[in-house]
């Protein structure tokens, strides 16, 4: 159930590419043990409004808390260590580094080495795939194993708070089914998710809340069911 104070808060967000204002004011919120989805075509404003939230795009405008406080110059190092992890769009493994390598280095920030190897047991339970090419270098991964690595490595800093950038995209139709399994399963376990997605079906069949991006503004909003079956939505984004 979620509590009334959101874990994220994101008010006014405006962000500038040059003269082009890709992302218009833009609000939106995440509660504790939520799954929130932001979904729209590309180019619609969403990975930018992702970047801003983590610092990786400097803000034209706006405020971003998290757990009531701005986070706003905070360096990475930072914001993990206060429970917020981001998988990017394009999934970021370390190519040169081994799978193994790869989920150590998502628990940097923790010393409590009994607890680390017993959510790497938990991650190579989660992707057994992984677990059988634990000494594979990254780079020799499938994009879908790179987006297992990916979202294990994020995992292992123990999270409050999840963001996941497009993890659906460009992989084969079987292992978008297994993302969005551990997707569920990860949110079930309690771990706050936002979810940024261009798969609306997939996406919306899974959260609690979602919003709806289109040129750099949130042009709906609601529960996720709600939004399904929106008539709008399905024109949009889901093909009916």
């Amino acid at each position: 159930m979620s509590s009334r104070i959101p874990l994220l808060q994101v008010s006014e967000l405006r962000v500038a590419y040059g003269g082009i204002q890709a992302v218009k004011g833009v609000s939106f919120e995440v509660h504790p043990g939520e799954l929130v989805c932001l979904i729209g075509s590309n180019g619609a404003g969403k990975t930018t409004s992702m970047k801003a939230v983590t610092g990786i795009q400097p803000l034209a405008g706006g405020e971003v808390l998290y757990q009531g406080r701005s986070i706003q110059g905070q360096g990475a190092w930072d914001l993990v260590r206060s429970g917020l992890a981001m998988v990017p769009e394009g999934r970021g493994v370390f190519t040169r580094m081994s799978i193994l390598e790869n989920l150590q280095m998502g628990a940097y920030i923790r010393h409590d080495s009994a607890g680390v190897a017993d959510d790497l047991e938990r991650m190579f339970a989660l992707f057994p795939r992984l677990k059988e090419r634990r000494d594979q270098l990254a780079g020799t991964l499938s994009g879908g194993e790179q987006q297992m690595l990916a979202m294990g490595r994020a995992l292992m800093s123990r999270p409050q708070l999840l963001l996941l950038d497009e993890p659906s995209m460009g992989l084969s139709p079987l292992m978008v089914d297994k993302i969005f399994e551990v997707i569920t399963d990860v949110s079930r376990q309690g771990v706050t998710v936002l979810l940024v997605e261009q798969n609306a079906s997939r996406a919306l069949q899974i959260a609690d809340r979602a919003y709806v991006m289109e040129s750099g503004l949130i042009t709906l909003q609601g529960p996720a069911q709600q939004l399904l079956h929106d008539p709008q939505v399905q024109a949009a984004y889901l093909g009916h």
